[in-house]
């Protein structure tokens, strides 16, 4: 397994599998958004700006301190380094519908059941379904079903930390990040990334822009022929945040498709 402190996965979740590495890290975020006291928040997250209200409507904060796409309207695709395993767990709360975390139009709903990417082991197959209790009335965000479109620029938003040991954040942040190739992301990482189940992307050179910690599970995405917004990855892990030659590593959605369309069904999704 990645799990040390040299390899991170980006979530904040007490109950996750990176625990035990994260924890190690000093300044390490709390599980729960940490607005300053006095109001003062940060506006930039590795290199990244404010959402606006309803721009990414399909994102989802999970109470574990991860992030998450709305697959349909009563289950959230996120990572398997999010939660403990597969069965029934009332736990989690998916708080959507909103930007900022505060706002009292935030719709919170729990979970009922979980559903682990089977064989996941820490490596590789990082994705998980949560089912909700009920639906929630947003947008969904529909995954991609073959490589055609990992390429190119993607974008990436979530809640999480701003900067590497940084406080996970109040308003959502998004941020642009280029792909780079599965030979390319090997020079980084070596053995420890899977090709055909991981794709890497972020400024290989100047980094800079990156997700962190707390952003485990979010989608990164992009728009497809038509002009719709389609989910090329989930936020997995990498090498600190935005460290130059240190890109992010997102689980290839588009490996896992059938595998993740069969297990929404087990689910009555």
């Amino acid at each position: 397994m990645r799990n040390s402190l040299k390899h991170l996965k980006r979530t904040t979740a007490a109950g996750a599998i990176a625990l035990a590495a994260f924890s190690l890290q000093p300044g390490a975020a709390s599980a729960a958004p940490a607005p300053d006291p006095g109001g003062s928040v940060h506006t930039d997250v590795v290199g990244g700006t404010r959402a606006a209200q309803g721009e990414f409507p399909f994102m989802v904060r999970l109470s574990m301190g991860c992030g998450g796409a709305l697959y349909t309207k009563d289950i959230v695709l996120t990572a398997a380094h999010c939660v403990d395993r597969s069965g029934p767990d009332t736990s989690i709360t998916a708080t959507a519908g909103v930007v900022d975390l505060q706002d009292s139009a935030a719709v919170k709903v729990n979970s009922t059941q979980v559903l682990q990417a089977p064989g996941y082991s820490g490596k590789g197959k990082d994705w998980a379904l949560i089912k909700l209790a009920k639906p929630i009335d947003r947008p969904t965000l529909k995954i991609a079903e073959d490589d055609r479109l990992t390429n190119g620029d993607f974008t990436i938003a979530g809640w999480g930390a701003d900067k590497e040991g940084g406080d996970q954040q109040r308003y959502l942040l998004k941020a642009t990040v280029p792909f780079i190739d599965d030979a390319t992301c090997r020079k980084a990482y070596g053995d420890a990334l899977t090709p055909g189940e991981e794709i890497c992307a972020g400024k290989l050179d100047t980094g800079g822009t990156d997700t962190c910690q707390g952003d485990s599970g979010g989608p990164m995405f992009r728009k497809d022929d038509a002009g719709q917004w389609l989910q090329v990855g989930i936020v997995s892990w990498g090498e600190g945040c935005a460290r130059p030659g240190k890109p992010g590593v997102y689980s290839e959605v588009s490996a896992f498709a059938a595998n993740i369309k069969k297990a929404a069904a087990e689910l009555g999704g």
